[in-house]
């Protein structure tokens, strides 16, 4: 299955330019979130350097976002770039776990291939991303069960329309076990 940025442009913007006066947008090498100023008329969801995974990164981020966090640049979030010690990065898994679901979510509703983001390469500290996956994948069955939020649902819709893809279903979304070689 081809996925092109157009595609999710057109699909986000098609869904939320008139009614959130927010955009989609292809950017250069950083994802960020801009809400709309004297020289921008909307709001900006920019994803970085033409990554599909990227846009579905900043999407999931920006449904996340409440009304007065989008009107901060980068809705005011916490980030500590790569090279995080232990314990950063644990706070840094902790508050990506909910925006990291519902990219599973939206990559699931456009038959993209999800991997969680530890993001820190060069961290001091060893990635356990089989348990951040399924901490990730335990937030995905809750919404799944107790309703995925309204952006991120009616978004997914979309693109499952789009797509062509069948109502998502908890086995779609499987755990990671241990590799014991």
């Amino acid at each position: 299955m081809q996925h092109h940025n157009d595609d999710i442009i057109a699909i986000f913007n098609r869904c939320f330019l008139d009614s959130y006066n927010t955009e989609l947008i292809l950017g250069g090498d950083e994802p960020i979130y801009l809400p709309a100023d004297d020289a921008n008329l909307h709001h900006r969801v920019i994803f970085a350097r033409g990554y599909f995974a990227s846009a579905l990164h900043e999407i999931a981020h920006w449904c996340i976002a409440g009304p007065e966090r989008r009107r901060l640049e980068d809705y005011g979030y916490w980030y500590e770039p790569d090279g995080r010690t232990a314990e950063v990065q644990a706070q840094f898994e902790k508050v990506e776990v909910k925006p990291q679901a519902l990219e599973w979510i939206l990559a699931a509703s456009c038959g993209f291939r999800f991997q969680v983001s530890c993001d820190n390469l060069s961290g001091d500290c060893e990635l356990d991303r089989v348990g951040f996956t399924n901490k990730v994948r335990a937030q995905v069955l809750q919404y799944l069960e107790q309703g995925i939020p309204d952006r991120a649902k009616q978004l997914s819709e979309a693109l499952r329309e789009y797509y062509q893809i069948p109502p998502l279903k908890p086995g779609q979304f499987p755990a990671l076990t241990y590799d014991n070689d």
